[in-house]
């Protein structure tokens, strides 16, 4: 293998110290040895099967594999694996509550092979990475380690050196530390290159324990030239199929010495005393957001609902469309207000209001969906989409197309739609297939496009969304004006519409044309 990307310090004992100067064996594990992964869309990528297949090899080689996302754990720590917020993964008060659920997860936050069933226990290997925008270091190469954690070369050695004090209260876990993926703008390649290689050569210098080590995937991905930009581009900073294979070629057989390393080391665990409390244990699971448990999921009092991203316009932005959604207290079919959508979709374009919940929502014990909707005009085409979180990076997409009717001018009519009538989108794989994943539920959303060469342009409300088949809130009187009142197409007080940043994540879907605008959003990684 050219090269091995760990660096290991182990000063224990004087016969350890002999037998770690020989070279650790690169042999898989005799028996299943339970691994997570925390991770976003980069490890994702590198997880999943046909492009990195890291979760499959792994499986290959005895290790039971698990991982956590957006959206995992207490509190939703999943979402924030910036190199600063490793303090409150490993060294802050809330600590004990996310690894108590870390050390015992075993589920699947992406689509991977498992090869084996699962074997009990904890979870022995932790394996925790940074996103490439991580790889955005300010400073410079040589600055010491700081005093606080930022997102800086002195704050990351800082938030580094602090973790390593817990790692040291546990020789039971093997920590493995995967370096940001590169990024490729090279304002700050020479830093991050600087501080990928202090973590590997002078991190663990000194440190007392053969359970940590450092895996430079931002070497690997910089490609064989010694360059310190993205090596495997995709189009943007998310690495190629082609650099995550080689980066399960090079990881597998040092994981395995390191492997190796610690089991012939201290393995022993620590005192029970530092183990979290019951009343903790039971308070490491999140609560499932009020959609999973009651037949509501929105009645739009509010435009961010708990547990969600908030209900977010986009739009084409190579055109002259327009998109806004607000909740609008002056009408509305129940309750005190609705979610005002006012969209002007150019020929050919698209806008979207979406909603993307922090942890998968699993609606598989009820019929489908259903809403109130009224529409300033007849005949304005508006879809339905839901999303779920798919395999290799991409994220699937189904939609359901309706047209207002003239009913819906003079009122509000109530649509159902059974989860059979989503289908997946065209510009996806397996399209028109029917939507049958109600337990993976991601995000859905109110799109808008129009007929080929033609204008789509008003103002539609929804209200009530809620599940098919449980019962509506009894509409509000008089709440409905006339249409010609209704102004035209534009943000809430003449504000510009709002839009988010595009975030670090795999497989944005931009697709333009009939069948509606799938969008797939997530927090920023």
């Amino acid at each position: 293998m050219k090269r091995l990307k760990f660096a290991f310090a182990i000063v224990l004992t004087a016969a350890f110290l002999i037998a770690a100067a020989r070279p650790q064996s690169s042999t898989p594990p005799g028996h299943p040895v339970k691994l997570i992964f925390i991770h976003h869309s980069t490890g994702e990528n590198w997880l999943a099967d046909g492009y990195g297949d890291l979760g499959r090899t792994l499986g290959e080689n005895n290790y039971f594999v698990s991982d956590t996302n957006y959206g995992w754990g207490p509190n939703g720590i999943g979402d924030r694996t910036d190199i600063p917020n490793w303090i409150e993964w490993f060294a802050s008060e809330e600590s004990p509550t996310y690894l108590n659920a870390l050390y015992n997860e075993s589920g699947q936050h992406t689509d991977y092979t498992r090869t084996f069933a699962d074997p009990g226990g904890e979870n022995q290997i932790i394996m925790l990475k940074s996103c490439f925008p991580n790889s955005d270091l300010a400073g410079n190469p040589n600055d010491p380690p700081g005093t606080y954690a930022d997102m800086t070369v002195s704050g990351a050695k800082y938030v580094y050196n602090e973790i390593l004090q817990y790692f040291a209260t546990r020789p039971d876990k093997l920590f493995v530390v995967i370096t940001a993926p590169p990024l490729s703008d090279p304002t700050y390649a020479d830093n991050a290159r600087a501080f990928n290689n202090w973590l590997k050569n002078e991190w663990l210098a000194g440190y007392e324990g053969s359970n940590v080590a450092v895996f430079d995937f931002y070497d690997v991905l910089t490609g064989p030239g010694g360059g310190n930009t993205l090596y495997y581009p995709t189009g943007d900073d998310h690495p190629s199929a082609e650099g995550s294979r080689i980066a399960t070629t090079e990881f597998i057989p040092v994981l395995n010495a390191a492997y190796n390393r610690w089991q012939a080391g201290d393995t022993s665990a620590p005192p029970a005393v530092e183990e979290p409390a019951p009343a903790v244990e039971a308070e490491s699971q999140p609560a499932l957001p009020p959609a999973q448990s009651s037949a509501l999921i929105d009645n739009f009092e509010t435009d961010n609902p708990p547990g969600t991203n908030r209900w977010e316009a986009y739009w084409d932005e190579a055109t002259s469309t327009t998109m806004a959604c607000a909740t609008d207290p002056e009408m509305m079919q129940s309750g005190s207000a609705s979610l005002r959508l006012d969209f002007n979709i150019t020929p050919d374009a698209w806008g979207t209001c979406s909603l993307f919940y922090d942890s998968p929502q699993n609606w598989s014990a009820n019929e489908g969906l259903s809403f109130y909707y009224h529409a300033a005009q007849a005949a304005l085409i508006m879809n339905v989409d839901l999303y779920v979180k798919g395999a290799e990076g991409q994220n699937e997409s189904y939609v359901y197309k309706l047209e207002t009717t003239p009913e819906s001018v003079d009122g509000w009519v109530q649509i159902n739609i059974p989860w059979a009538e989503f289908h997946r989108v065209d510009w996806e794989a397996d399209a028109g297939t029917p939507f049958a994943k109600q337990d993976q539920i991601s995000g859905l959303a109110f799109g808008f496009n129009t007929y080929p060469d033609t204008p789509n342009v008003g103002t539609i409300w929804v209200d009530d969304l809620h599940f098919m088949g449980a019962e509506a809130p009894a509409p509000a009187p008089d709440t409905v004006p006339q249409a010609e009142n209704a102004p035209p197409p534009s943000a809430p007080g003449g504000e510009e519409p709002r839009r988010s940043p595009l975030p670090c994540v795999g497989g944005l879907v931009l697709p333009i044309g009939l069948g509606g605008f799938a969008f797939w959003q997530r927090k920023k990684e």
